[in-house]
């Protein structure tokens, strides 16, 4: 053990201890043990090389090419839980693993409608596997065009972490998140907002009478992604949580 630990340390890993201890119960024996260790010590996400993430309280699946859930989103998660009621309709659109849809669906006493939705094939195998639980419905395609048409109009809570880092600015992220999570879950284009942009655009068409559509977004970009989410004729705040520095944009449908 203090050999793996020594190896963490020495390739940067801030919590080796607590790396080595995940890294030695995850392996089935000393070769398998042996290879992660090599993998994590080559900068692959600790999350990918263990097979799992902790998010919102579940051990949810994810592997290599996968996007790996972040500790500030359970924010979004926590402020969905408080609009969702028992039987809601919950749409986890650019859903990755499915971890906000998950971690939703598994807050919510009496249970809720569940689908996720996502472009990427890759991601959408391991969000069929954290949602199954749930009995959520798995879509593939580019945003709403992955949706059935009998979703229309029925959605009352909308969660979304869609890609909000600008184009010019992925160079800047560390080499776990640039380097082995895709492209396309990471770049928001030139300004970050672009996909934020097409969500508001027609969350309208998709969202129950009074239903609400909440993004993940940052502070800088708040009034952006604020001001997108009103000309789709939302009704909008924002809210942020300094503990886990996480904003998240709140729209709410017009009821009749």
């Amino acid at each position: 053990m203090a050999s793996i630990v020594e190896r963490l340390r020495a390739a940067g890993c801030v919590f080796a201890e607590e790396e080595a201890d995940l890294l030695v119960s995850a392996a089935t024996d000393d070769g398998h043990l042996a290879g992660m260790v090599a993998r994590r010590v080559a900068g692959e996400p600790l999350e990918h090389v263990v097979g799992w993430a902790e998010f919102g309280g579940l051990r949810l699946w994810v592997g290599a090419g996968a996007f790996v859930p972040r500790r500030r989103t359970e924010f979004l998660v926590r402020e969905a839980v408080g609009l969702t009621r028992p039987g809601a309709v919950v749409l986890d659109l650019c859903c990755g693993v499915g971890a906000l849809g998950a971690a939703v669906a598994s807050q919510v006493h009496g249970g809720v409608e569940l689908h996720a939705a996502d472009i990427d094939p890759a991601a959408l195998e391991y969000a069929r596997r954290n949602v199954a639980p749930y009995g959520g419905s798995v879509w593939q395609g580019d945003l709403y065009a992955a949706l059935p048409a009998e979703l229309r109009g029925r959605v009352d809570v909308l969660v979304v972490n869609a890609p909000y880092v600008p184009t010019e600015e992925i160079g800047f992220m560390p080499p776990e998140a640039r380097d082995h999570e895709p492209l396309v879950s990471l770049d928001g284009g030139a300004d970050g907002l672009d996909v934020h942009r097409r969500v508001a655009a027609e969350a309208v068409r998709w969202l129950a009478p009074g239903g609400h559509l909440l993004i993940e977004t940052s502070a800088r970009q708040s009034p952006v992604t604020a001001s997108a989410l009103t000309a789709g004729g939302l009704a909008v705040r924002a809210v942020t949580s300094e503990e886990l520095y996480a904003t998240v944009v709140i729209g709410r449908a017009p009821v009749g």
